[in-house]
């Protein structure tokens, strides 16, 4: 279990087997929610949908069953379909478009 309070994202295959669950500390990502001047940390558990390389990161969509979400990270070695547990910063960016806001929340990993 010690391995559980790194950083780093687990693949649920690897927790699978034991009589662990991993419940309370995830938040379901209908529920994530960018609040200003607040930046909530946040556990969320899902599939790889998509997969977008940055400049020296990566762009992740994860999807459970209430939502979807974009996750920013450092790893390059999520393949879609995978199951992931992440841990990250709840951000939000503003994208102002005729008067109307069509901004994004996302979550960038620590």
């Amino acid at each position: 279990m010690a391995g559980l309070c790194s950083c780093a994202s687990w693949r649920l295959p690897e927790i699978k087997g034991s009589n662990f669950i991993f419940g309370s500390n995830v938040t379901p990502i209908e529920q994530i929610q960018a609040k200003r001047g607040k930046q909530a940390t946040v556990y969320i558990q899902g599939k790889v949908e998509k997969q977008v390389p940055l400049m020296k990161q990566w762009a992740y969509q994860i999807s459970d069953s209430t939502g979807k979400i974009w996750v920013i990270t450092n790893q390059s070695n999520l393949q879609k379909g995978t199951q992931v547990v992440l841990r990250g910063k709840v951000r939000y960016q503003s994208i102002p478009i005729a008067g109307q806001d069509f901004g994004e929340v996302y979550i960038t990993e620590e």
